[in-house]
């Protein structure tokens, strides 16, 4: 009888504090939305990347991991800022090439240069 009327009031407790809990708590208003995290320090526009602008590049974590939008347009500027370099290196490769094509093999001196 005694363990009854122990379940009985922890029951009524717990009830009357999920009650307070739901009715009373906090203000009347209901919370409001957090802003969604955005991207702090984005890539910067007005100059080529560097190795420490990758290297300090994070991104804010959504509910899922990673808000996808911000993780595309950063991969979007790296592959265009690599296929850039990548085509301005091919093109002086060729140049070099080429100058070495057309510069003359350098003269062997002949026996009057040799003192």
């Amino acid at each position: 009888m005694l363990m009854f009327l122990f379940l009985v009031l922890a029951l009524a407790v717990v009830v009357g504090a999920v009650t307070l809990a739901v009715v009373g708590g906090g203000e009347s208003a209901p919370l409001q939305d957090a802003a969604p995290e955005r991207l702090q320090d984005p890539l910067p526009a007005d100059r080529p990347l560097h190795g420490a602008d990758v290297e300090g590049l994070r991104f804010p974590v959504a509910a899922r991991g990673y808000r996808m939008a911000d993780v595309d347009d950063a991969l979007s500027r790296l592959a265009a800022e690599l296929g850039e370099r990548d085509a301005r290196i091919a093109d002086l490769r060729s140049a070099l090439a080429g100058a070495r094509a057309v510069q003359p093999p350098p003269a062997e001196p002949g026996p009057e240069d040799v003192r």
